[in-house]
């Protein structure tokens, strides 16, 4: 026996999805910059170093003189005896004045007169100690700087911005649908549907 059937076929809908995506494009220009550093400035100043030597002692102990020293040693020299010659003079003149008064001047004189003086021998060619006057004075450095301040120029860009915007297409790509069959039905059922 065959039964009546009732047959159903769906399909279901189908969308389709299509995107473009965006697109952002940044681009950043680089800052323009200007630095300008004018020089320092510098100056010195220096005062150079000073050594003085005197040897003048040291020679003058190993009695190599200058010519004026020993003009000026000579003179002063005989100058010192020639009062010594002029005050021997005066005394002796003032014993024999008083020649009255006992005692022998002319002999004690005489002898005074003939005798050498007894001169000091001592080594001449060693100069003292200390006798070479050193004098040193010290270089001076005199600095000036000036500095100048660097001069900066800025200019910042703005960034650059394209920008595209994505879609979204939606489509039905197939419809639903239904589709009913009727099997073994035979001519006395009515069919409404």
């Amino acid at each position: 026996m065959q039964l009546p059937q009732i047959r159903l076929q769906s399909t279901f809908a189908k969308i389709a999805i299509h995107t473009t995506p965006p697109v952002q494009e940044i681009k950043q220009p680089p800052a323009e910059l200007e630095i300008t550093q004018p020089p320092a400035q510098l100056t010195m100043e220096t005062t150079p170093s000073k050594l003085t030597i005197d040897q003048t002692k040291a020679w003058e102990d190993m009695d190599l003189k200058h010519i004026f020293r020993r003009i000026e040693e000579f003179a002063q020299k005989g100058y010192e005896d020639w009062l010594e010659g002029i005050a021997r003079v005066s005394r002796q003149g003032d014993e024999l004045m008083r020649i009255e008064d006992g005692g022998q001047p002319l002999v004690e004189q005489a002898k005074e007169n003939s005798d050498k003086p007894m001169y000091e021998f001592n080594i001449g060619w060693i100069p003292s100690l200390f006798s070479v006057k050193t004098n040193f004075e010290p270089a001076k450095v005199h600095i000036d700087v000036k500095v100048h301040k660097p001069m900066v120029q800025a200019k910042a860009n703005k960034p650059i911005i394209h920008y595209t915007p994505g879609k979204v297409n939606v489509d039905l790509a197939q419809r639903n649908s239904l589709k009913i069959d009727f099997v073994n039905i035979g001519n006395q059922v009515e069919i409404s549907v």
